[in-house]
C-alpha cells in the first residue's frame, strides 16, 4: 500500500498542476515497470476515486487542517488516505500507517499532524462529512458554476445527476451479432462465473467490472467494451445497407464498428487525429470491420472529401463531456465556463462545414457526451435556424431529441437526426 499511496500521489498532483489524468497515468505506469498488476490496479483506483471525490475530500480537510503544509505532497496524501477511509475495503491502520510513514519522509515535522488528522476523520467522519455537504459543490464534488448549470437546466434532477458523477462507472459490452446472439455471449459470460443482464439490441451490463482480458471472445471481436449510451448512435443514424456513410471524428471506433457489425456500408471513418485514427484501423481488425480511414478536419471538407454525398452522417462532436466526467473526473477540475462557449463554437462550426457532404435526402445525427444545453439543444435549434434546408426528425414518440443522462446503467449522452431537404 506504502507503494500505491505514493504513485497516486504523485499523478493526482500532476493532474492538479493541469496535465490529463489518462496521459500522466499512462505515463507512469509504463515508466515504472517493477509495479506488479495488482499495484497497478490500485494506483488506478486510488487516482481516479480521490479525483472523483476530490471537492468532498477537500472540504473535509480544510476542516482539519488549518494552514497547508510547506510539502504539497502532505496534503495530496492525506487525499488518498481519506479516500481509501471513506471508500474502500482497506484496512484503516494500514491506509493511516503507510500515509503517516510517507509523510514522515517528505516532512517529517508533519508526522504528527498527519496521524492526528487521519484518527480524527476515523472519529468524526459523520460530522465533518455533513459539514462539507452543506455547500452543494463540496457535495457532488462539482465547481460551483457546474452546479448551477444542472439546476438551471434540471431543477427536478439535478441532484440525482450529480449522485451519478460520483459513482464508479458502469462497465456496458456491445455483442457482436454477426458472430453470435445476445443470449448466447450472456451464457458464455455465465460460464465464466461473469453475470450481466440484456439491454436493447446487444447490450449487456456487467454486474461488476472486469479486465477485458476477462471477456472471453474479446481478441477475436465477439465482444466490445462499449457504454449503453453510446450503443444508441448506430441504432439512431438509421443506415442501411448499401449507404454510403461518414463517421466524422471516428476516433477511437466504437460507433464505426458497430455500424459495421449492423449493415454492410460503405463507410468512411473521419479523425483530425492520426494516432487516434489507428486506434480506429486497431478496433476493426479486431472485429473483422473494413472502412476507409480518412486523417481529416472535418470543418474543412475542401482537404479530403472527394464530393460524393454521403447518405448518412454520424457528427459526434468534440464536447464537454460532461456526461462521462465520472470515467474523467480531472474534467472536474480543469473544465471552465468559458470552454462551454467554446466548444459551442467549435460545434456550430463542424456542424456547418459538414452539412455540404449530405446528399439531398440524407441525415445526419449530431452527438455529444454531453448534458449542458449550449452543446445539445440549444446548438441544434441555432442550426435550424440558419439552414432552411434542414428538419429534425423525431427520435421517437414525443421526442424530438434525446438526451440521456447519467445514472447506474449508462453515462449522459445526446442526439438528434437531421434531414436535409430539397
Amino acid at each position: 500500500m506504502f507503494q500505491i499511496q505514493r504513485v497516486a500521489t504523485e499523478v493526482i498532483g500532476q493532474v492538479l498542476a493541469g496535465r490529463n489524468l489518462t496521459e500522466v497515468l499512462s505515463e507512469t505506469l509504463q515508466h515504472d515497470t517493477e509495479l506488479t498488476p495488482q499495484q497497478r490496479g490500485g494506483i488506478r483506483d486510488l487516482c481516479y476515486g480521490t479525483l472523483r471525490h476530490y471537492g468532498t475530500l477537500d472540504a473535509v480537510l480544510k476542516q482539519m487542517m488549518t494552514r497547508p503544509p510547506e510539502d504539497p505532497r502532505v496534503r495530496l496524501v492525506l487525499l488518498v488516505a481519506l479516500y481509501q477511509l471513506q471508500h474502500t475495503a482497506a484496512a484503516p491502520y494500514a491506509i493511516v500507517d503507510h500515509a503517516v510513514r510517507q509523510v514522515a519522509r517528505w516532512l517529517p515535522p508533519a508526522k504528527g499532524m498527519a496521524n492526528a488528522i487521519l484518527r480524527r476523520f476515523q472519529r468524526e467522519r459523520r460530522s465533518l462529512l455533513e459539514q462539507a455537504g452543506n455547500d452543494p459543490a463540496s457535495r457532488y464534488a462539482l465547481p460551483g458554476w457546474w452546479v448551477n448549470q444542472l439546476r438551471q437546466s434540471y431543477p427536478e434532477r439535478w441532484k440525482q445527476i450529480a449522485e451519478a458523477g460520483l459513482l464508479h462507472p458502469p462497465m456496458g459490452l456491445r455483442v457482436n451479432l454477426r458472430q453470435q446472439t445476445l443470449v448466447a455471449y450472456q451464457q458464455r459470460l455465465a460460464d465464466e462465473g461473469l453475470s450481466a443482464t440484456a439491454v436493447g439490441e446487444a447490450g449487456l451490463l456487467l454486474q461488476t467490472p472486469v479486465p477485458v482480458s476477462r471477456l472471453p471472445g474479446f481478441s477475436e471481436g465477439a465482444v466490445s467494451v462499449q457504454d449503453l449510451g453510446a450503443q444508441q448512435a448506430a441504432l439512431l443514424l438509421d443506415a442501411r445497407d448499401g449507404m454510403r456513410v461518414l463517421d466524422a471524428c471516428a476516433a477511437p471506433g466504437g460507433k464505426t464498428g458497430h455500424l459495421l457489425e449492423r449493415h454492410r456500408l460503405q463507410l468512411t471513418a473521419l479523425d483530425v487525429d492520426a494516432s487516434r485514427l489507428q486506434r480506429v484501423q486497431d478496433n476493426l481488425d479486431r472485429l473483422g470491420g473494413q472502412a476507409t480511414l480518412l486523417c481529416g478536419d472535418a470543418s474543412q471538407p475542401s482537404a479530403w472529401w472527394d464530393g460524393q454525398p454521403f447518405d448518412r452522417i454520424l457528427l459526434d462532436v468534440p464536447c464537454s463531456a460532461s456526461g462521462v466526467v465520472r470515467r474523467n473526473p480531472d474534467i472536474k477540475l480543469h473544465r471552465r465556463p468559458a470552454d462551454i462557449e467554446q466548444f459551442a463554437r467549435q460545434q456550430a462550426a463542424l456542424l456547418d462545414a459538414i452539412w455540404p457532404c449530405l446528399a439531398v435526402g440524407g441525415e445526419l445525427l449530431y452527438a455529444t457526451c454531453s448534458i449542458f444545453r449550449a452543446e445539445n439543444q440549444q446548438q441544434v435549434v441555432a442550426f435550424l435556424e440558419r439552414q432552411p434546408h434542414a428538419m429534425l426528425i423525431p427520435l421517437g414518440d414525443d421526442v424530438a431529441t434525446l438526451q440521456l443522462l447519467p445514472d447506474a446503467q449508462q453515462d449522459g449522452f445526446f442526439y438528434a437526426r437531421l434531414r436535409k431537404l430539397a
